[in-house]
């Protein structure tokens, strides 16, 4: 490691046989922004280190010593506004590819349904906001709902937790809200997918302040109204799966859970109706 991380890489690509084109593919990155990292004119982020691992195949030895450099920078915050200028599109591969090397992935949103389980129409109205183009915004929710093929991967499981207020909020009119609440109800009856709501009746002792998602036992990427916060730290991912626990504690899940999204369905069908 002593030539530096991005050497390393190259030097692990060169050992594989493989060539960059298909390694910055695999890793949801640019020819040019992998050419940047493994020449050392780019310090890669934690999530740029765990895709190239991810495209190369790389396990063991040589893995944890990557990983444990990339740690010296553990904590990396990423405005949205940049990712605006690459592209949200772009930006969406590179969450497929934490999750596609990803066992468990939990996630917790007090703000919408979870991208993984989100509607074309909701999440097209979860994105006008990130001020993107017509052309940008088409391609950010084509790359989303692509993403979620790996719902259907039985060698994953996924853990979402929302607050009640998530199924609440009125981001589209009162039929493409029932839409969206019939796909969090069909996709709760997945095997490898829990699905749990956090109910408003529910005694707290705490307020839910951001989304974040713990993929394994690895990485939290923690959503911010300006930026994603990324973190590999130990003490930071305990913190993060302590407080998971905490809300899966108060939440409700199967037949019960599905009795509560439907009821708020139907409250969306009848104000139809009658409207």
């Amino acid at each position: 490691m002593r030539d530096g991380i991005g050497p390393t890489l190259r030097a692990l690509r060169k050992a594989t046989g493989k060539e960059a084109k298909a390694v910055a593919r695999g890793a949801a990155m640019s020819p040019s922004k992998l050419s940047r990292v493994e020449t050392g004119r780019t310090t890669p982020t934690v999530m740029d280190v765990e895709r190239i691992l991810v495209a190369l195949g790389v396990t063991g030895e040589a893995r944890a010593e990557l990983v444990e450099a990339a740690r010296r920078a553990a904590t990396e915050a990423v405005a949205w506004r940049l990712y605006r200028r690459t592209g949200f599109a772009r930006h969406q591969d590179a969450i497929a590819a934490v999750e596609a090397g990803t066992t468990t992935q939990r996630l917790f949103q007090p703000s919408c349904v979870p991208g993984l389980a989100q509607t074309p129409e909701y999440a097209r109205a979860v994105l006008a906001g990130k001020q993107l183009t017509p052309e940008m915004l088409s391609r950010t929710v084509g790359a989303r709902i692509e993403r979620q093929q790996v719902l259907h991967h039985e060698d994953k499981s996924f853990h979402f937790l929302v607050t009640e207020s998530v199924l609440r909020w009125r981001l589209l009119p009162a039929t493409g809200m029932a839409m969206q609440l019939d796909r969090v109800i069909a996709l709760s009856r997945l095997p490898n997918v829990r699905m749990g709501i956090v109910p408003l009746s529910a005694c707290m002792h705490e307020v839910p302040t951001s989304a974040f998602a713990v993929y394994d036992e690895r990485l939290v990427i923690v959503e911010i109204p300006h930026a994603e916060i990324t973190t590999r730290e130990p003490r930071d991912i305990d913190l993060y799966r302590d407080k998971f626990e905490r809300f899966t504690h108060v939440s409700v899940f199967g037949d019960e859970m599905r009795d509560m999204v439907g009821g708020i369905r139907d409250d969306f069908l009848r104000e139809r109706r009658i409207g």
